[in-house]
């Protein structure tokens, strides 16, 4: 291989950052890393913002400190890397509720992304069914099987686990429905225990014993001054050279590489690379891989995507409770899924003179016409039901701000990870010079991602001859 590398991203999320960084620690000196993104602006998902003097994330709030092992996240990992590990902070309300019956009723521990492991604690806000959970004498999934969480739960524990229990959580993470979604893509923590365990509070109690968390260890954490600062920190310690407003229509294999067409068909800039790092959404990884490997391409580009926008209010002295936030379920018949107490939750953002940023999530998968209104339309409407689940009427806003994610939160349905995996090796057969990164294939939350880039930038090494560490 001639020296030195040309190494193309294509995506400037956080994934394709984390995999210039770790091209930059392992790639030998000199390599070239060019990063290309559509937008003008890198992050993806990751954008701090300003409301009302305050600042406030207006996609991703936060990462999670631990890995499934029970180790230092990815992000967290990413982060220290990074020289930001110092600047990690953590809410200062963990508390969460669910709004039920008109109400609102605390979250119940001992749950796994709402999954009870022990019913008596979730009696409070829905009702197992009354032959729940009986061992069969065998494991409930079975070797190389995938279920949805939706109809796993349903037939361990019934109706109500699920409807006000399960789906709310998974919503408020994925947009999407408990009964559309795989559950060892959701939940592999889950789905690992559940090959070997009869009941599913056998499997979660299994689950969360072996990834332990120690008494008081915090969940989650953000960076004070926002996530921009990861993405910031991580373009500059890559060395990369960053393309904004650069997107690549074209993907060519070459007996050397790779040609990219980068910009405008009228005039087009015609891209030489060794390698290339696919860390985009599906669907546009469809299109560039579709002359490239249509069977993958197929694939790739028949995973669904959820629409969501982010409604965040800035409320003068509003009597808010002592809670993160709450959830609410698809049967309670309102627009808001999730909304977060953003000044409360963080302790760190709360100013004794400014106001409280209240952050409300609305769309649901398949609803995305509930989101074809007026920007002052949302505002309204999230004013109102915030107003109803609090049971008073909240002062009107000083300012608001909708951020419209279209297309933002990938659907993964049941073997969705074998998907993607006979894709990822068809590849490595065919074009191993060529790796996908990103949510699409390996799952939300910032560790997820970080975790794919990096993943994806040591098979680029492995492909081109090793590293130099």
């Amino acid at each position: 291989m001639r020296q030195p590398w040309r190494v193309a991203i294509v995506g400037g999320g956080i994934s394709g950052l984390a995999a210039a960084v770790r091209l930059r620690a392992r790639a030998p000196a000199g390599t070239e890393i060019t990063v290309y993104e559509q937008s003008g602006a890198l992050g993806g998902k990751l954008r701090t913002g300003e409301l009302a003097g305050q600042p406030v994330e207006f996609g991703a709030e936060s990462f999670l400190m631990r890995d499934p092992a029970g180790g230092e996240s990815a992000a967290v990992a990413l982060a220290r890397r990074l020289g930001l590990a110092g600047e990690i902070v953590h809410p200062t309300v963990g508390q969460a509720a669910l709004a039920v019956d008109g109400g609102l009723r605390p979250v119940p521990g001992g749950t796994l992304v709402g999954v009870p492991g022990d019913l008596a604690k979730v009696t409070t806000v829905a009702q197992p069914a009354a032959d729940a959970d009986r061992d069969a004498g065998r494991p409930l999934l079975a070797p190389g099987a995938d279920v949805s969480v939706g109809a796993l739960v349903r037939s361990r524990l019934g109706d109500q686990v699920v409807d006000r229990l399960v789906d709310p959580m998974l919503g408020g993470v994925y947009a999407g429905r408990a009964d559309d979604l795989s559950l060892v893509t959701t939940m592999p923590a889950l789905a690992r225990a559940a090959r070997t365990e009869h009941t599913l509070v056998g499997a979660v109690r299994a689950a969360q014993a072996a990834a332990p968390r120690a008494p008081g260890a915090p969940v989650f954490g953000t960076l004070a001054g926002g996530l921009s600062r990861l993405v910031e920190a991580a373009a500059t310690a890559s060395g990369a050279t960053i393309r904004r407003d650069a997107a690549v229509r074209e993907l060519t294999p070459t007996a050397t590489g790779w040609r990219l067409t980068v910009g405008p068909t009228r005039d087009p800039e015609l891209v030489a690379a060794d390698a290339v790092v696919l860390a985009v959404p599906a669907r546009p990884a469809a299109r560039l891989l579709a002359g490239v490997a249509p069977t993958a391409a197929a694939t790739v580009g028949a995973l669904d995507y959820a629409s969501v926008a982010l409604i965040t209010l800035a409320l003068p002295e509003p009597a808010l409770p002592a809670l993160s936030g709450f959830l609410v379920p698809a049967t309670e018949g309102l627009l808001i899924k999730a909304s977060t107490f953003f000044t409360t939750k963080w302790g760190h953002l709360a100013r004794p003179d400014g106001p409280a940023l209240v952050r409300a999530s609305v769309g649901r998968y398949g609803e995305e016409a509930s989101l074809q209104v007026a920007d002052a339309d949302l505002v309204d409407t999230v004013h109102r039901e915030l107003s109803k689940v609090l049971g008073a009427a909240l002062p009107a806003p000083v300012a608001s701000h909708v951020q419209r994610w279209g297309g933002a939160l990938p659907q993964y349905t049941p073997g969705h990870a074998d998907r993607v995996a006979a894709v990822r090796a068809a590849l490595r057969g065919a074009h191993p010079t060529l790796a996908l990164a990103g949510a699409g294939y390996d799952g939300v939350g910032i560790p997820v991602c970080v975790r794919s880039g990096a993943t994806a930038a040591e098979e680029i090494i492995t492909a081109l001859g090793g590293s130099a560490a």
